[in-house]
């Protein structure tokens, strides 16, 4: 099953929680190169932990945050209205509130 996306397609919800997409302007090529970067990068976290290097562990992050700023996941905003970036924060806190919660009542058969 697909994550549910917001109406306007800039956030996925995640046990009630925002995380901003992809950026959809994005080339098919520079997204799935990009996506190869960002799972090099999680492997070399997952390897700096299992050796407890913690050098190579900062150097893995850093990679990681890299390629989700490339992919419009972190970072500055990829839409361009000027609406702020509501990223990591509860659904309920948010312009996406009522939604949210109609959607959900639907959802359920409520």
């Amino acid at each position: 099953m697909d994550p549910l996306t917001t109406p306007d397609g800039r956030y996925l919800i995640v046990r009630g929680r925002l995380w901003r997409t992809t950026n959809p302007g994005l080339s098919d090529q520079e997204k799935e190169r990009l996506v190869h970067e960002l799972m090099d990068a999680r492997r070399a976290v997952k390897a700096a932990k299992t050796f407890a290097d913690t050098e190579a562990l900062s150097t893995a992050r850093q990679a990681v945050d890299n390629a989700k700023k490339g992919l419009g996941e972190r970072g500055p905003v990829w839409w361009t209205d000027g609406q702020p970036d509501w990223n990591r924060h509860l659904v309920k806190n948010t312009p996406y509130a009522g939604w949210f919660e109609a959607f959900s009542i639907g959802a359920d058969g409520s």
